[in-house]
């Protein structure tokens, strides 16, 4: 991390990232140095582990971990990284013997066996899980947390199907990965990742992803089912075969880059990055468990298979249109009481104008320290009023994407409407940016449809003075560059 910056290895913000500073992305770095470790230490410690099989893998990390790392530094073609990664999959079976040689029972008495086009499908299946963990890593923690889940869940598998020398790889690369997520997680702290997975890290992982899955699904005596594997690897796999299928059937190139991974669609609809990487989390954990518990009760495997495929078919009509699935994942958000990356601020209103010094005190009183914001108290002109009820106060804070200081701002506001709930007609709520991508009531106001009282409606179309502004913290806050307009209180 600290030689990214002279060597050049870091990735820059722009285009469909969602980051907003240089990061040093040498995460692979870290996976790397686990595997050549793991051999260099354990080989000779104890050789009964029998690893000499898997110091081929070495030759696919080495190979991939460059390739990436060069793809991070100089931006490679996608038909280059293609070829290497089928390189690195044709050495994983001529050299080190792992080879997809049946899909197991897809239907009651019918064996799926490969046959001559074994080697083919082993490199696409290769090939398949390497990008799929590439295009999964689009948020911090993300492709890091869901991959931990995944081998612990394999680990299970291993240990319970006696492959002591795979036990030994997946326990150091959980222990690799766990590291890794110490600097790449958001947590209390660690606002942002200090360090990024990068292509040399994701190309990695979903290379030895591919060897575990197939060394362990093959053969008379195999730790699992072809079909465990696909749950154990469900969440990436799902994502990575819908956002490709959807890019053509807009007649895209499925390697086209763009923000329609489901991340991307969480953050639309305003989840915390944290709370998205809890979620993709915890689905991966039930998937994972369904096919675990499937392997350890004997679910014959055409079940566990037509059963993941109906998961994957109704997750697919789920994305496929995103413009329906964002407002739905908003509605959840605000159902669940999670906090939205679309807060800027707290509303509190309408008080008289002889009131709003009080209003104030307890403003303040509940405000926290240690974070810069921009209090504001504005008139209104020209709106219906009741009982000249029409002054309203707004705080604008820049929480610049920090989960923590988001999931701050709705507990203070909590707190704020707490203090002032028996005041009647004094509304305390979250001040949102308001895109029109977010906020679909505008539209409705617009075409005449009817939106809360009409008092609603025409304080929307009011103009406000502002009458009393305060800052705390350093520099002036510019109300511009928050997403809003100050003069258009939320109702």
């Amino acid at each position: 991390m600290s030689l990214a910056g002279y060597l050049g290895i870091m990735d820059q913000p722009g285009g469909h990232k969602q980051h907003d500073a240089s990061t040093p992305f040498v995460g692979g770095a870290g996976v790397a140095t686990v595997l050549v470790g793991l051999f260099l230490v354990l080989d000779p410690l104890y050789a009964s582990f029998e690893l000499h099989p898997l110091q081929a893998m070495l030759i696919g990390t080495l190979l991939l971990f460059l390739t990436g790392l060069a793809d991070d530094i100089w931006h490679l073609t996608f038909k280059s990284r293609l070829v290497v990664q089928a390189l690195a999959a044709l050495s994983m079976v001529l050299i080190g013997g792992v080879e997809l040689t049946s899909f197991g029972e897809l239907l009651p008495g019918l064996p799926f066996d490969l046959g001559p086009l074994s080697i083919p499908l082993t490199i696409v299946a290769t090939v398949g899980l390497i990008n799929a963990v590439n295009m999964i890593d689009g948020i911090d923690g993300l492709s890091g947390s869901v991959s931990l889940v995944s081998l612990v869940l394999t680990g299970v598998v291993v240990y319970l199907g006696g492959y002591h020398a795979y036990l030994v790889l997946v326990v150091a690369l959980i222990g690799g990965i766990a590291g890794f997520l110490y600097y790449n997680l958001r947590y209390p702290g660690n606002p942002r990742a200090r360090v990024f997975l990068g292509d040399n890290g994701s190309m990695v992982l979903g290379f030895v992803f591919a060897w575990l899955f197939i060394a362990l699904s093959q053969g008379a005596s195999a730790a699992m089912t072809p079909v465990t594997a696909l749950w154990l690897f469900g969440l990436p796999l799902m994502d990575t075969i819908g956002v490709m299928l959807r890019r053509i059937w807009l007649r895209k190139s499925p390697f086209r880059a763009d923000r329609h991974h489901l991340h991307h669609l969480f953050v639309r609809a305003g989840f915390r990055v944290c709370d998205i990487v809890a979620l993709a989390i915890l689905g991966q954990i039930c998937l994972g468990v369904i096919g675990v518990g499937g392997l350890l009760l004997g679910v014959p495997e055409y079940i566990m298979f037509w059963l993941f495929m109906g998961v994957f078919g109704v997750y697919l009509l789920a994305i496929v249109r995103p413009w329906r699935l964002v407002p739905r994942l908003r509605r959840i958000n605000r159902s669940l009481g999670l906090p939205s990356v679309q807060v800027r601020g707290i509303f509190v209103g309408y008080v008289r104008k002889e009131s709003f010094p009080a209003l104030l005190r307890v403003i303040c009183e509940k405000l926290g320290t240690g974070y810069d914001y921009q209090l504001g108290v504005y008139q209104t002109v020209g709106a219906v009023a009741n009982d000249g009820c029409n002054v309203y106060c707004v705080v604008h804070i820049s929480a610049d994407g920090n989960d923590q200081l988001i999931g701050r701002i709705q507990r203070e506001a909590s707190a704020i409407r707490k203090r002032l709930a028996r005041q009647p007609g004094v509304e305390v709520r979250l001040f949102m940016c308001r895109k029109s991508e977010n906020e679909l009531r505008n539209n409705a106001i617009a075409a005449g449809k009817k939106d809360g009282s009409q008092r609603a409606r025409d304080r929307r179309g009011a103009r406000s003075n502002l009458i009393y502004s305060m800052e705390r913290g350093g520099g002036t806050m510019r109300s511009d560059g928050l997403g809003f307009e100050v003069s258009v209180p939320p109702v």
